[in-house]
């Protein structure tokens, strides 16, 4: 039998209620702990998701021995500060996409996981999921040739009531690093880091980006654009062409929910790639790769690495760089 691995939840709101529900779809898993400055909102989470415990400071849960690993779910302004919280009490972490503001929090943050010896995993749940894992077999194995083309659009209009984050600089806010975060990672992901990068952005009234326009230029001649946007309700649709061939995923390409379509020929080619059905919301993938590294002992995933985080972040910095009124 595994070890059970025990997990807490550093606050507790609409991500951490997903990530809450999908632990229970994980063998040998279970939530021990969750913690939220709000100590009420903390023990009608713990009560609702059966957690043995609740506190209403980061502080006070971190201090407790009978938990393995934390699960970061503030805002991404937070990242940092959290996450150098549980490693400095020797908490194992996972901590949500966009792991840090920039590149320079994202290394102080691995750089201490090393100094300390823990576990510091990004929680970037597509590249646990079986429609992205298909994609890239589908390019290792040469289906879709030299891949030349990458489009892929993200966006929607937030409703009200809208979150402090969407558009709070301090909370990094922005369609770059909620949204946009998953156009580059998948670009990054089928070609690689781009030899440049052009970028434009249109400024909400607080200065973060409310659209942002993305080039990715390669030696080679490939090219990625990416687009996201709280302005209007995208497609939320992803391309990867190649001269062999063409793989679209559909509407929420980012999720489970996405059909996988590929076109080996003409543009009216098309198959349905059958896809293992996935229950909850996703994020058990992730969660259960978290545990098996725990369970190795490892301080680093050989999925998600920290070079993979480093590269994403450095490439939502120079993206950040290139486009006018908007700062690291």
């Amino acid at each position: 039998m595994n070890k059970i691995i025990r997990w807490g939840i550093l606050g507790c709101g609409k991500i951490a209620r997903k990530f809450a529900a999908d632990l229970r779809l994980v063998k040998d898993a279970t939530l021990q702990v969750v913690a939220s400055r709000d100590e009420a909102n903390a023990a009608a989470f713990a009560k609702e998701f059966n957690a043995a415990k609740s506190y209403g400071s980061y502080s006070a849960m971190l201090e407790s021995q009978d938990v393995d690993v934390i699960y970061i779910a503030t805002p991404h302004g937070l990242h940092y500060e959290h996450v150098m919280l549980c490693l400095e009490y020797g908490k194992a972490v996972l901590c949500e996409k966009a792991f840090a503001l920039n590149a320079t929090q994202a290394k102080a943050m691995i750089d201490k996981a090393r100094k300390k010896n823990v576990f510091l995993m990004e929680a970037l749940w597509s590249k646990f999921i079986p429609s992205y894992k298909k994609l890239i077999s589908l390019k290792e194995e040469g289906a879709l040739g030299n891949i030349k083309s990458v489009l892929i659009n993200f966006g929607f209009i937030p409703q009200p009531p809208v979150a402090k984050r969407i558009y709070d600089p301090a909370l990094g806010g922005g369609t770059l690093l909620d949204i946009g975060i998953y156009n580059v990672f998948y670009a990054l992901s089928v070609l690689g880091k781009p030899d440049s990068i052009e970028a434009s952005i249109t400024p909400a009234s607080t200065g973060v980006d409310e659209q942002c326009a993305i080039l990715f230029k390669y030696n080679n001649g490939a090219l990625a654009q990416l687009f996201s946007s709280y302005a209007s309700h995208l497609a939320t649709e992803a391309d990867f062409s190649g001269d062999k061939g063409r793989v679209r995923l559909t509407h929420r390409f980012y999720t489970p929910d996405a059909a996988l379509e590929f076109y080996p020929d003409r543009a009216d080619s098309k198959q349905i790639i059958p896809l293992d059905k996935t229950i909850g919301f996703g994020y058990h993938y992730e969660a259960t790769h978290g545990g098996e590294c725990l369970r190795q002992g490892l301080t680093e995933s050989v999925v998600m690495t920290h070079a993979d985080t480093t590269l994403l972040m450095q490439t939502l910095d120079e993206i950040r760089s290139k486009s006018l009124g908007f700062g690291i």
